[in-house]
């Protein structure tokens, strides 16, 4: 993923945890802000150590990135997303995941309308 889609500093996680709307199922929480200075969405994720070893959290962050540049043209630009993955996230392959933010996606009307 490019630099340009990436939420990197402590202050933009934190400003976007504060001013920011949150939607979740079982695997991932979806942190949303409306940024009109934005002309691209950005994205910034939070694996937690108690999802797994090394391996297993860069794994999980691999197919949620994945998935983002999978989906990137349907995605209404101009926001900031920060997603935090759920110990489930660990167990699940590529589909899962896919269907699971596609899901979170759906329900926070992220998607471009046709």
């Amino acid at each position: 993923m490019r630099r340009k889609y990436r939420i990197k500093k402590n202050e933009d996680f934190q400003k976007v945890f504060k001013l920011g709307k949150s939607i979740a199922n079982r695997q991932f929480v979806l942190y949303i802000l409306q940024d009109p200075e934005e002309r691209e969405f950005r994205i910034g994720l939070s694996v937690s150590k108690k999802i797994g070893n090394a391996v297993t959290r860069n794994r999980v962050k691999r197919l949620i990135r994945q998935v983002f540049l999978e989906e990137k043209h349907r995605i209404v630009s101009g926001k900031e997303f920060i997603i935090i993955a759920r110990k489930p996230a660990a167990e699940m392959n590529y589909h899962e995941v896919k269907s699971s933010l596609n899901h979170l996606f759906r329900k926070a009307k992220l998607y471009k309308s046709k």
